[in-house]
């Protein structure tokens, strides 16, 4: 079985500009605790693909064509799940979006797999069903209890901008009737997550073109199966103080962080996390106050916030050290309220805030994940 790098564009149906502060970020913690909670319970394609991502403060999208002729598709970059998937008309029973929904009757390249394919296993897809056709089928349930549920088929993907020089090829998806896809497996892939600022847009690399490189890259090794990716995260300092030590040295185990653009905070096991924030607490001399929002746990009063230094963070990882600065690591929540964007949990994730301003790059033949400090919104 080949190395290969599944991305997955959940489509998006959540996303509401008009929601306040509060609701936005008690949003992006549901989702983040889900995908925790979740998470614990086609050919290689060459040469340089770029596509714009967007985000809303809490998740990354982008778009891409399905089909042909194509047919454009908004879509949720998550490195973190193993499905591609869209919705497909006729629609049984189908949560509403704003833009129309991909009609696979109208599209030339689409083809139903049969049961008797290679893909139509458990080792490809979770949940694999034969039809009374005999017709691949699918049923996924996800973390925040929604499900999808379709056909497996065929189809041609587009992904890139206008001149960018967009990639084309044909991939195995779910085309969901009751709610749905698969995307190319690529062997290498990087991306820049940009700030939340202005008309910042966020990029996404695949391809040769994919590895990032120069003086200052930290390569860690990728510790991973098929459809999960993990690095291992030895411990923490706080600017120059001695480093953060996990408990036991047993749970310094082989992938115990799980790298995810669609987590939006950092999970650090509880006794780590209490290490930081006792660190933090000798470093910042300001007083700490309560969450408005009630999401975030360690936050400080800052009376004059454009005068603040923030001490970086350091994440020890195998292999290399990358160091955080604040906008990684610290999130303000009012205007004299500053709250750490990292949370206690039982299972490790490195959020999508902890990754904000870094070219990310996966190379699953070498067995690495890069990091190289960046402006993403150049």
């Amino acid at each position: 079985m080949g190395l290969y790098f599944y991305i997955v564009f959940n489509f998006v149906y959540y996303i509401n500009v008009g929601l306040s502060l509060t609701h936005r970020l008690r949003n992006a913690l549901h989702h983040s605790v889900d995908r925790v909670n979740f998470f614990k319970h086609a050919n290689r394609s060459h040469g340089q693909t770029k596509a714009s991502m967007q985000t809303n403060g809490a998740t990354y999208y982008m778009k891409y064509s399905i089909g042909t002729p194509p047919f454009e598709v908004v879509g949720y970059a998550d490195t973190g799940s193993d499905l591609i998937w869209t919705q497909c008309q006729p629609c049984i029973r189908c949560y509403k979006q704003n833009t129309p929904i991909f009609d696979p009757r109208k599209s030339k390249s689409y083809h139903t797999l049969p049961c008797n394919s290679s893909f139509c296993s458990s080792k490809n897809v979770e949940s694999p069903r034969c039809s009374p056709r005999g017709t691949c089928q699918y049923y996924y349930d996800y973390f925040d209890h929604s499900h999808t549920a379709g056909n497996l088929a065929t189809e041609t993907i587009t992904i890139g901008d206008g001149n960018e020089n967009p990639i084309t090829s044909k991939i195995v998806f779910g085309c969901a009737h009751d709610s749905a896809g698969t995307f190319p497996p690529v062997g290498k892939l990087s991306y820049c997550l940009a700030p939340n600022v202005g008309n910042n847009t966020s990029k996404i690399v695949l391809g040769e073109d994919a590895v990032v490189s120069g003086a200052e890259v930290v390569r860690t090794p990728l510790a991973t199966n098929s459809f999960v990716y993990r690095i291992t995260l030895e411990a923490l300092s706080v600017g120059d103080q001695k480093r953060i030590e996990f408990e036991k040295q047993e749970d310094v185990t082989e992938g115990n962080v799980r790298i995810d653009s669609g987590t939006t905070f950092t999970f650090l096991p509880p006794a780590l996390y209490n290490g930081l924030v006792s660190a933090l607490d000798k470093t910042i001399r300001h007083p700490k106050v309560a969450d408005p929002h009630g999401v975030l746990k360690h936050c400080y009063e800052i009376g004059e916030p454009d005068k603040i230094v923030f001490p970086f963070i350091t994440a020890h990882f195998k292999g290399g050290d990358v160091k955080l600065k604040a906008i990684n690591t610290f999130y303000w929540v009012a205007d004299h309220v500053v709250c750490l964007s990292m949370l206690p949990g039982e299972e490790g994730f490195f959020g999508n805030i902890a990754q904000l301003n870094f070219w990310v790059g996966y190379d699953l033949q070498a067995g690495t994940v890069s990091f190289k400090p960046a402006d993403c919104s150049l």
